[in-house]
C-alpha cells in the first residue's frame, strides 16, 4: 500500500475507533447535556474517519471504500494507537483520554493544514475546527472534576493514571512518517510531544492534578498489535455488516 494511503489509514483508524468508544456513552453519560455533547464529538470523529478512510482507499486504488476498511478488516489490520481502543472506564478516564487525544489531534491537524497533499490539507482544515471544541470540552471537564470534590478529584487523577501508559505511542514515528515529512506531506509525531503535553500540563496544573509517571508504556498499535479490548470493540462494530454482507438500507 502506498505511504500516503497507510498514513491516511492510521489517522482514520484513530478517529474511527475513538468514535466507536465515545459513542458508547450516548444515553449513559452523567447528564443529558453530556449525552448530546459526546454524541456530537462522536459524529465529528466519525466524519473525520470517513474522509480519511475514503481517501486511503482512493490512493490505494484497490477498490476498497470506507465501509470495506471499517467492517471487513481483521484486528491485526487496524493501525490505530492503543489509547483510543481502551475501554471507557468511568467518566474520569474518558475525560482524561479525550483531553490527551483532542490536544494531540488539534496540534496534528493544525500542522497538516499546510500539507503538500491538497486532500489531506482540506480534511485537516475542517477537522482542526472540530477538535478545538473537543479539546475545550475536555479542558472544562478536567478543571471541573480536578478542582471539585475529593471524590471527583480522585476519579480524575485515577483516569489520568490509566491513560498515561499509552500516551507515548502518540509521539512515536517510523520510516513512513520520515518519508512523508521529507516530502512535506505528513507531520513528525515526535515534534508534537512538547506542544501537546505542554497544553495538557497547563490544564492539569490549573485543575490541581498531577502528571502521572507510569512504570510501563504500551505501544504497537501502528503495527497492528492491540489490546484484548480491541477484539470486543470490533466484534460489536462489525457484527451487522459481516452478518449481512452487501446489504443496503
Amino acid at each position: 500500500m502506498p505511504d500516503l494511503a497507510v498514513y491516511a489509514l492510521r489517522l482514520g483508524d484513530d478517529a474511527l475507533v475513538f468514535a466507536q468508544r465515545l459513542g458508547e456513552w450516548i444515553a449513559a453519560a452523567p447528564q443529558l447535556e453530556e449525552d448530546v455533547a459526546l454524541a456530537n464529538i462522536t459524529l465529528d470523529e466519525l466524519g473525520q474517519a470517513r474522509s480519511l478512510l475514503s481517501y486511503a482507499g482512493e490512493v490505494e486504488g484497490a477498490g476498497r471504500d470506507e465501509d470495506a476498511f471499517a467492517y471487513f478488516r481483521d484486528e491485526r489490520d487496524f493501525v490505530n494507537v492503543q489509547l483510543v481502543e481502551r475501554d471507557n472506564g468511568d467518566f474520569g478516564f474518558t475525560i482524561a483520554r479525550l483531553l490527551v487525544v483532542s490536544a494531540y489531534q488539534h496540534e496534528l491537524y493544525d500542522r497538516l493544514v499546510t500539507s503538500a497533499d491538497a486532500t489531506l490539507a482540506a480534511i485537516a482544515a475542517k477537522a482542526v475546527k472540530e477538535v478545538a471544541y473537543h479539546r475545550d470540552h475536555a479542558t472544562q471537564w478536567t478543571l471541573r472534576l480536578g478542582d471539585g470534590t475529593d471524590e471527583s478529584h480522585g476519579r480524575m487523577q485515577a483516569g489520568l493514571d490509566g491513560v498515561w501508559p499509552y500516551v507515548d505511542e502518540l509521539f512515536s514515528g517510523d520510516e513512513l512518517d520520515a518519508r512523508l515529512v521529507e516530502h512535506a506531506v505528513g507531520v513528525d509525531p515526535a515534534s508534537l510531544r512538547e506542544p501537546v503535553l505542554g497544553y495538557v500540563r497547563g490544564v492539569l496544573g490549573e485543575a490541581t492534578l498531577s502528571e502521572p509517571e507510569p512504570t510501563t508504556r504500551y505501544s504497537g498499535g501502528r503495527k497492528g498489535i492491540h489490546t484484548e479490548q480491541m477484539g470486543y470493540l470490533l466484534a460489536e462494530m462489525q457484527h451487522v455488516a459481516r452478518s449481512h454482507p452487501g446489504a443496503t438500507w
